[in-house]
């Protein structure tokens, strides 16, 4: 029977014997890239999701600025305000889609950090290489920026969209 007071001290299967395996060595490495496939695979999906974004926003705000300019050359009732309501409807709602894009984004990098730095500790993986800054969330907050600018603009007639 094992002593309460002994520590147990994890070794990396690779490491045991007088001879590293080479096929844990391998199995380490292909978990660790596949944490990196993981990491571009999150990114591609927010682009996807920037893509609908940018889609939802551009077409309502075309909407809206279609129908004003109709409304403006009197081919349209004054009292019409459906199509502005509507256009600022999908621009919020790309918005939306955007910031909660944005929030399952870093909520799962950061679980994926913490896993894979979890792994590395234990010596299941080589914990060498950090992920970068993901461009991808930088330019959705330019365009969660660049939206929220266009929602205020249509909704009050004001601002650079105006």
């Amino acid at each position: 029977m094992s002593n309460d007071t002994e520590k147990f001290v994890y070794v990396p299967a690779s490491l045991l014997g007088d001879r590293p395996d080479p096929a844990v060595e391998l199995s380490a490495r292909r978990t660790g890239m596949s944490f990196q496939r993981t990491r571009m695979s999150t990114d591609r999906t927010l682009m996807s999701i920037m893509r609908t974004s940018v889609s939802l926003i551009s077409f309502g705000f075309t909407i809206a600025q279609f129908f004003q300019h109709l409304r403006s050359a009197k081919l349209l009732p004054e009292d019409s305000s459906a199509p502005r309501h509507f256009g600022i409807a999908l621009v919020s709602l790309g918005v939306l889609m955007l910031v909660l894009g944005i929030a399952y984004h870093i909520h799962y990098m950061n679980y994926l950090r913490r896993e894979r730095t979890a792994m590395a500790h234990e010596g299941l993986i080589h914990g060498e290489s950090p992920y970068p800054v993901s461009l991808t969330l930088l330019v959705c907050f330019v365009l969660l920026v660049i939206g929220v600018l266009a929602v205020i603009s249509l909704a009050g007639h004001v601002g650079p969209f105006g």
